[in-house]
This record gives C-alpha cells, sequence and structure tokens, in this order.
C-alpha cells in the first residue's frame, strides 16, 4: 500500500461514506475503510482516532471559518449579514471533493441513526460558533443564536443544492440564497 500518496485524509473520507453506504456504518470496520482508500489501519489511526470522526472530518475548520467571517464583517453588518460574511468565507473552503462527497454523506447518514446524532452535534457546533462570534459582536444572546441557528440551517440547505448541482461552482451562492430565502420565510412569521 502506498502510505505516501498524497490526499490519504481525503480518500479515507470518501471510502468510509462509500462503505457505509453500501454496507452500513455498524458493518464496516476501519481495515475495510483504510483498504478502500489504499492506505494502511495505521496511517487511518494517523487521520482519525476512530471510524465516528469521519463524519466530523473538517469541524474544527469550518467552525473557525465561519466564526472568523463572522467577526471581520464590517462593524455596520446586521447580524444576519454578519451570518453571511460567515457563510462566504467557509464556503471558499469548500472545493471538489466537497460536492463530490455531498450525496454519498446524504445516504450514508440516512442511513445509520449514530450517524444521523453525529450530524446533529455537528449542526450545534456550527451554531454555537456563530452565535459567540455574533455575540462578541455586541448580538443580544437571543438575537444572535437565533442567527447562529438561520446560518446552519442556510449553511445545510445550500450545501445540499449544491452537492446536488451538476456543476461544480462556488458553494457560497447556494448558501447566501438559503439565507435569504430563510429570513424571508422567518419574516413572514408575523
Amino acid at each position: 500500500m502506498a502510505r505516501w500518496e498524497p490526499g490519504a485524509r481525503e480518500r479515507l473520507v470518501m471510502a468510509a461514506v462509500d462503505l457505509f453506504t453500501e454496507q452500513g456504518y455498524d458493518a464496516t470496520t476501519v481495515a475495510q475503510i483504510a483498504e478502500r482508500a489504499g492506505v494502511t489501519k495505521s496511517t487511518f489511526f494517523r487521520h482519525f482516532p476512530d471510524k465516528r470522526e469521519l463524519l466530523v472530518a473538517g469541524q474544527e475548520a469550518l467552525r473557525r471559518l465561519l466564526a472568523e467571517g463572522i467577526a471581520e464583517a464590517p462593524a455596520e453588518a446586521s447580524p444576519l449579514e454578519a451570518v453571511a460574511a460567515g457563510l462566504e468565507r467557509a464556503s471558499s473552503a469548500m472545493g471538489p471533493m466537497n460536492h463530490d462527497l455531498g450525496p454519498r454523506l446524504k445516504a450514508a447518514i440516512a442511513a445509520s441513526t449514530e450517524l444521523q446524532e453525529r450530524d446533529a452535534l455537528k449542526s450545534v457546533s456550527l451554531a454555537a460558533a456563530m452565535t459567540e462570534a455574533l455575540v462578541a459582536r455586541g448580538v443580544p444572546d437571543a438575537t444572535a443564536a437565533l442567527a447562529g441557528e438561520l446560518g446552519v440551517l442556510a449553511f445545510k440547505r445550500g450545501y445540499a443544492e449544491w452537492s446536488q448541482a451538476a456543476a461544480t461552482d462556488a458553494l457560497a451562492p447556494y448558501a447566501l440564497a438559503a439565507l435569504r430565502e430563510l429570513r424571508a420565510a422567518s419574516a413572514a412569521l408575523g
């Protein structure tokens, strides 16, 4: 096995998601994931402590990018404009691999209760990062929490639509369109 080939982490994620979809999360072993990715088990464990962590690969980077985008938004930006800046920053890190991973990941998550729980925890973590960044800008707690939740929902909806699109253009327009749609929907609540 060619341990030295670049992209081992990405290959491990893709292999795991494919195997989770094909045979189920519980039936998939670390050895199978490593073999499918063309690496050794030792290489797997250099990148991930266990197979559960594959689903949240990149979560810390995503949290950081969302928070940085919010922090760097113009001082006069509204909370949702700051969230939009965070979505743009985070979206810039999404490339072709993320685009291709979307449908596969959705199928794997749908087939496993454990992965659904892990995905829900990821959403909570991302909302908390955005909420904290907004509060640091002086946004009141309740407003920051609502804007953070809308940001996560917009990111997830935008990502889902983007990953279904034929072209691998930028994610940001999809996430920002979803945020605008959610903003309009929340105004319609009365």
